[in-house]
């Protein structure tokens, strides 16, 4: 049977669309194959192009492919794919480069190319493209957690940002879809589903009377789902509505990643961020009121252009004051493309770095006072298989709602399962729990 090899840079979108792509080739009777251990008939390179680098790393992993078996065809995607595919074609052994559309053409065209042989150019333009691209994943390697794409495309345009050209304007995708999708994914045994897209939150935008919060309450109907993760939503399109899920909901985790991006007002504005400091401070407040114990996730981008020491200590005291339980902490990199990259005031890179660290020892800090809180309490938690370089020590890892990774005593057999927990001792990534119960087989006895 022939063989595919898939490879993914990049955010998870990427992941979720290559998970898509591999189910249309697995309809058509192909074998997965891993790439860097066997050769495959079709290589599949799903690319990033979020910096500068990324479009580097890109370009080394589909020589890469071309060299492991240059009789193979080789298939580019993604979001480097749309933007770029010129240079992509000027690589030898390229047979085939579509976008980040069109990904269900991708079997006609190899099976094109097979008889002709001339590599094809297949990507158009992102701008014109107002429908969400319907690809399902109805199973994931990773037991415990599925992911459904719901949005894709972003409207913001931030400064920084080259992902709207990329990805196209923000579009949604229909909502009877996403709920059979949900139902599908409880049937194979999943628990927790997180939402996902380029820009989640915009969910709706194009849709006429029909949101997130509607989304979030008709997933709250869903039987057998126990938890609603959003894998990323701006401060803005949490209004009162969605506080209100927020507060009522019994699906929806304690967990929202809400990236902040900077701390200082001028510096948001040159970003092109729809919010002042105390807008978002002021609604960090309201989620809390409304979801206690909650655990707020952040993005952090230190070093923009024209940010000040002063800046950068504004942001500091911000991030200080909200107590974030996390910050993924990036030093800003020129994206050639982006006004952002042809600003003057450049930040010294040796600054940014002295930033960085700060602000990574500011979130260890912050990530162990969240953990703190819940010592002696007793969580739920999906453990997603054994803890990670402990194999074979019978020590179990996974996520309560509210996003604290547990380490915990336990048999394979409870993975997948809701398992209550009680937190023994705190940490900066992970914590120590010891088992209370498993939970699924009371709920069976119960309904039995």
């Amino acid at each position: 049977m022939p063989s595919v090899a898939f490879y993914t840079l990049g955010c998870k979108v990427n992941f979720y669309d290559t998970e898509a792509i591999w189910q249309l080739f697995k309809n058509e009777g192909y074998d997965q194959v891993d790439f860097d251990e066997q050769t495959a008939d079709v290589y599949l390179i799903n690319t990033c192009t979020v910096t500068n680098t990324g479009d580097k790393k890109s370009r080394q992993i589909i020589r890469r492919a071309i060299r492991r078996n240059p009789d193979a065809i080789v298939a580019v995607t993604g979001c480097y794919a749309q933007t770029s595919p010129a240079e992509i074609l000027d690589i030898p052994g390229v047979d085939l480069v579509i976008g980040t559309q069109d990904r269900d053409k991708i079997l006609p065209y190899v099976n094109e190319i097979q008889e002709s042989r001339q590599p094809v150019n297949a990507v158009r333009n992102i701008m014109k493209t107002r429908v969400f691209e319907e690809m399902d994943v109805p199973d994931f390697a990773d037991r415990t957690r599925a992911f459904l794409k719901i949005q894709d495309g972003c409207n913001n345009f931030c400064t920084f940002c080259i992902i709207p050209w990329s990805r196209g304007l923000s579009r949604s995708r229909e909502a009877n879809s996403i709920i059979q999708q949900a139902h599908q994914l409880v049937h194979a045994g999943y628990k927790e589903i997180v939402l996902t897209g380029i820009h989640t939150g915009g969910y709706g935008d194009d849709m006429e009377n029909y949101d997130l919060t509607d989304l979030l309450w008709d997933l709250d109907k869903v039987e057998g789902l126990e938890r609603i993760r959003i894998s990323s939503i701006e401060a803005s399109q949490i209004d009162d509505r969605m506080l209100d899920v927020i507060k009522r909901s019994d699906k929806l985790v304690r967990h929202f990643h809400i990236p902040l991006q900077a701390g200082d007002d001028t510096v948001l504005k040159r970003m092109r961020r729809k919010y002042t400091t105390e807008e978002f401070y002021n609604k960090m407040l309201r989620i809390r009121e409304a979801m206690p114990d909650v655990a707020i996730t952040t993005d952090v981008i230190v070093g923009f252009p024209g940010e000040t020491d002063e800046m950068f200590r504004n942001g500091y005291e911000l991030m200080r004051k909200i107590g974030f339980s996390e910050m993924h902490v990036f030093p800003y990199s020129k994206r050639t493309g982006t006004p952002a990259a042809r600003m003057d005031d450049q930040v010294d890179e040796e600054v940014k770095n002295a930033r960085v660290h700060e602000l990574i020892d500011l979130s260890e800090q912050m990530q162990l006072a969240y953990a703190k809180q819940f010592v002696g309490q007793v969580l739920d938690v999906i453990p997603e298989g054994e803890a990670k370089g402990r194999e074979g020590s019978g020590k179990l890892h996974g996520y309560s709602d509210n996003y604290i990774q547990l380490v915990f005593d336990g048999s394979m057999d409870m993975v997948g399962k809701v398992c209550r927990v009680k937190v023994t001792e705190a940490g900066v990534n992970e914590s120590q729990a010891t088992l209370v119960r498993v939970l699924e087989e009371n709920l069976k006895s119960a309904a039995m």
